[in-house]
């Protein structure tokens, strides 16, 4: 699935939290992955012999960067690493030392973080779904129609300009959520529920596990430059689509790899196998949000 998100606005800490419940089931060799990570770390229950859930590690954002990706007299696991196959999530993302952030960067890409001391060098996985949440300025109400912002110009780029590009690009899904209606709030609409949308969820992971078996990968998230010109064909007008798209938004390379991910993630949801122009569509639909706010 989908490794990194951002939501904007109202809302947004609320769907985060909900995200663990959503995520396919754990495979025995990824449970036994977070259980040693946890068992160095001495975060292991002892009425606990294997984790069997994700893990969900949301850090204050007065966290250290040796807290977050690990290391110390003795080097363990930091955030990112007991998020391991699970999900780590920064709310109010410009909040964190702005270094604090940019340590992300390596990890995201390479799945590992390592730590050198004098006796030695440490390596630990963390190959987890990152997750972020900001406002779009300090008052939290530019762009709102419900309320008018009273940030200057001045405040909001310095507010969003923490947020490096480089570290956005590794950001695959973006999203702006409204604030919620009062009606919303009081309408007795059944929504879906987190346990439908899992056996969706499931039922997508099972598709990339059956595609992968060979590859030694359990989903597109993992897919490499190599394995995503195997894997993510598109036709002749979902190719015109995206090249659009490229030129006209200034895609870098690394984009255009995620939403390439990102769009078999939706056809394998929509249980398609080949990518539609609609699945590119939904894609680059969600690497918008940074144009929109971060113009530069």
């Amino acid at each position: 699935m989908p490794t990194n998100s951002v939501a904007q606005v109202h809302g947004k800490t609320m769907i985060a939290r909900r995200i663990p419940s959503i995520l396919p089931d754990l495979t025995f060799e990824e449970a036994l992955e977070i259980t040693k990570i946890h068992s160095i770390a001495g975060t292991l229950k002892q009425d606990i012999p294997i984790i069997t859930t994700r893990p969900f590690c949301a850090p204050h954002h007065t966290i250290s960067g040796v807290s977050l990706v690990g290391g110390g007299a003795v080097p363990k696991p930091g955030e990112i690493s007991l998020a391991h196959y699970g999900v780590l999530f920064l709310d109010e993302l410009p909040e964190f030392n702005q270094h604090t952030l940019e340590v992300l960067r390596g990890p995201l890409e390479d799945g590992i973080v390592t730590i050198s001391r004098v006796n030695g060098s440490f390596t630990y996985p963390c190959k987890f779904m990152f997750v972020s949440s900001m406002n779009p300025c300090p008052c939290g109400y530019y762009g709102s129609t419900d309320k008018e912002c009273t940030c200057t110009p001045q405040a909001i780029s310095k507010y969003i300009g923490k947020i490096s590009g480089p570290l956005l690009d590794r950001i695959d899904i973006q999203i702006e959520v409204n604030s919620v209606k009062y009606q919303k709030l009081e309408s007795e609409e059944n929504s879906e529920t987190s346990e439908e949308i899992k056996k969706r969820v499931n039922k997508a992971r099972n598709i990339q596990l059956e595609r992968y078996k060979q590859e030694n990968i359990y989903s597109n998230s993992s897919l490499t430059p190599k394995l995503i010109s195997k894997y993510c064909k598109l036709d002749e007008d979902s190719k015109k689509m995206l090249q659009i798209a490229f030129e006209k938004m200034g895609l870098s390379a690394r984009a255009y790899g995620r939403i390439l991910k990102v769009a078999r993630t939706i056809a394998d949801l929509e249980n398609s196998i080949s990518i539609k122009k609609t699945h590119i569509a939904e894609a680059i639909q969600y690497r918008s949000l940074d144009k929109k706010y971060w113009k530069n």
